[in-house]
């Protein structure tokens, strides 16, 4: 049997934590060229690590706390090639696995201490304004605003 072809670079797992707190979502802010942007905390899931201790490591290094980690909300297929970042990631591929979280008791997000390349802070963005700024992925700014799913729901490739 022909192995499978995995292509230019693996398809990567990356966990998100939607943190929704009084009317506002805790999310990650990033620069560039164009201004302020953002995303949920998380990142990429190394090999022999579970997704829960992923998601506490990630969050750890971009808003510097762990999490409280619940059911999972959402999945996105990110093709680069598909999007505007495809002159400059091209060959990404990522399965994000979005989860219902919570803060620790007393837990203060701030900017953690290996924070990627673009972060420049975390926010509290209010639900009702998402749609006012650039936040990843893009159908979040609807989505969060209203009741979230009973059940995960599959988001397709989109950015």
């Amino acid at each position: 049997m022909k192995p499978f072809s995995q292509g230019p670079r693996p398809v990567r797992v990356s966990v998100k934590a939607v943190i929704i707190s009084r009317g506002q979502v805790l999310l990650v802010r990033n620069r560039d060229e164009m201004g302020d942007w953002y995303m949920l905390p998380g990142g990429g899931q190394s090999h022999g690590e579970t997704i829960e201790q992923a998601l506490q490591r990630e969050c750890l290094e971009e808003v510097g706390t762990g999490v409280v980690m619940g059911r999972l909300l959402f999945v996105r297929d990110y093709i680069a090639a598909h999007h505007e970042f495809a002159k400059t990631d091209g060959e990404a591929h990522q399965i994000e696995l979005m989860f219902k979280c919570s803060l620790p008791r007393g837990a203060t997000p701030k900017l953690g201490e290996s924070p990627d390349p673009y972060q420049d802070g975390v926010a509290w963005l209010p639900l009702e304004t998402l749609t006012h700024h650039r936040l990843y992925p893009s159908p979040l700014r609807t989505m969060l605003a209203k009741p979230l799913p009973s059940r995960a729901v599959y988001l397709g490739d989109v950015n």
